[in-house]
């Protein structure tokens, strides 16, 4: 770890693909589920990001916050699951409203929010989301983050030990993975989206080489029995991880070749280049149409800067 810095607190802001009143009619409804991991730790689900929660020496850990009216419903079920033990820590994967917006609640509620320091940068000031054509407004001072760090941050709750670790641009630029070594398992926020295509913020740096990358790091971190929480989709292993980066390799590979042959943003659609992998992976958020074009631009505007350089 090269630096830890200590600021104000992260908080609120919404995911650039879901408006307010939108997040707010649907949330009405949203039950907050918890799935055993390991000992001492659980996947939480409801909307937005999987939260993780670790419980170890007298403190819990949450990875995600998902949005702020979920925020009561998401302490009693860590609460009902710690025996009551203090909110300590909230990580953040990344600076995405789904993950986030929790925040604001969790720290008046006495939490530290820690984030690798570029989700603080991207908070402070005004984002544009091209994907989704979505104006995000800079976080408010009160709501930025308590701790960042640069390359890696290690959580010592009593015997448990996560260790936190920045990979490079990918889903974004601020993206963190957190590891559980004694539990065999892993938190990869938005790194990971079992059975669905990704959403890739090329807006936050962002890219499907980028994506491949980190999961390439991560693999070997994961053994036949480790037990993987992707930001969106079930509690998955090493198997479905796999699954999911030879995909994206797959869906890199057959664009890449259609944009060196100079093909044009409608012409690759037409053609269809992910049409056996639709069924499987098209039916999440991402549709195919919309997973293609958001890769084909990044590719191609990365072959234009090549051309240039």
């Amino acid at each position: 770890m090269k630096r830890v810095s200590f600021h104000l607190v992260l908080g609120c802001l919404f995911a650039a693909w879901i408006t307010p009143a939108q997040a707010q009619r649907d949330l009405s409804k949203v039950v907050i589920k918890a799935e055993p991991v390991a000992d001492g730790l659980w996947m939480l689900t409801g909307a937005g990001g999987n939260i993780g929660a670790c419980v170890g020496g007298g403190e819990v850990l949450v990875i995600d916050a998902q949005y702020g009216p979920l925020v009561p419903r998401i302490r009693a079920v860590v609460d009902s699951l710690s025996g009551g033990r203090p909110l300590r820590f909230v990580l953040n994967t990344h600076y995405h409203g789904d993950h986030v917006s929790g925040d604001s609640a969790m720290a008046a509620a006495g939490a530290l929010i820690v984030a690798h320091e570029n989700v603080r940068a991207r908070m402070s000031v005004t984002q544009h989301n091209s994907t989704f054509d979505r104006t995000i407004p800079p976080a408010p001072a009160q709501a930025l983050p308590v701790i960042t760090f640069t390359d890696s941050i290690t959580f010592h709750l009593g015997a448990r030990e996560a260790r936190v670790f920045h990979v490079p641009p990918a889903h974004t630029d601020g993206d963190a993975a957190a590891w559980f070594p004694a539990a065999d398992a892993l938190h990869l926020g938005d790194l990971f989206f079992n059975g669905v295509y990704p959403v890739i913020d090329a807006s936050a740096g962002g890219s499907i080489d980028g994506m491949i990358r980190a999961l390439d790091l991560i693999l070997p971190l994961a053994g036949p029995a480790t037990k993987i929480i992707p930001g969106h989709g079930p509690l998955g292993g090493r198997a479905a991880l796999l699954r999911y980066r030879d995909m994206l390799v797959t869906v890199r590979d057959r664009v890449t070749k259609l944009v060196r042959e100079g093909k044009t943003l409608e012409a690759v659609l037409a053609e269809k280049p992910t049409a056996d992998l639709d069924e499987t992976w098209g039916q999440g958020f991402m549709k195919p149409e919309m997973f293609l074009k958001m890769v084909y631009q990044g590719l191609a505007q990365n072959t234009a800067g090549s051309k240039r350089d």
